[in-house]
């Protein structure tokens, strides 16, 4: 047995695609309409994962958007998705610079979360050692839910 993936479901494909590719930095791997089952599939990749998705050999994020508007709840219930990154305070910027809202800032150096158009929520983790503590981060306040 092995991890292939993990869906969710979307309201707004072209919503969802500029948060997770353009302010997430994900890329699209693979696409699949189908005009019979009314859905659209969007797999995609972390940038570090995507030759490793393509070839099968690493989980990818399936977006599923079906074609008949449905309005979804219950993001807070899925938990959340986890990513690693370089630096947590660049990552965290530059989403709020793309107008990301940070729920919990990385106040500790190490993690942070956000939120989708949809409202699943996102761990940001630093890779290897918590970055050392500084401002702003370290007073900003959590915003919302997590």
């Amino acid at each position: 047995m092995r991890y292939l993936h993990t869906m969710v479901r979307v309201r707004d494909l072209d919503e969802s695609l500029d948060f997770y590719c353009n302010k997430m930095g994900l890329v699209e791997t693979r696409r699949w309409e189908n005009e019979g089952g009314r859905f659209t599939l969007v797999f995609l990749a972390a940038s570090d994962d995507v030759d490793a998705v393509k070839n099968g050999q690493a989980p990818a994020l399936e977006l599923t958007y079906n074609w008949d508007t449905e309005d979804y709840q219950g993001g807070r219930n899925f938990g959340h998705l986890a990513y690693e990154v370089d630096d947590i305070y660049a990552t965290c910027q530059g989403l709020m610079d793309k107008g990301v809202t940070i729920n919990r800032p990385p106040r500790d150096g190490r993690m942070a979360f956000i939120k989708s158009p949809d409202g699943i929520s996102f761990e940001l983790l630093q890779k290897g050692d918590a970055l050392p503590a500084k401002e702003p981060w370290t007073s900003m306040e959590n915003t919302g839910s997590w």
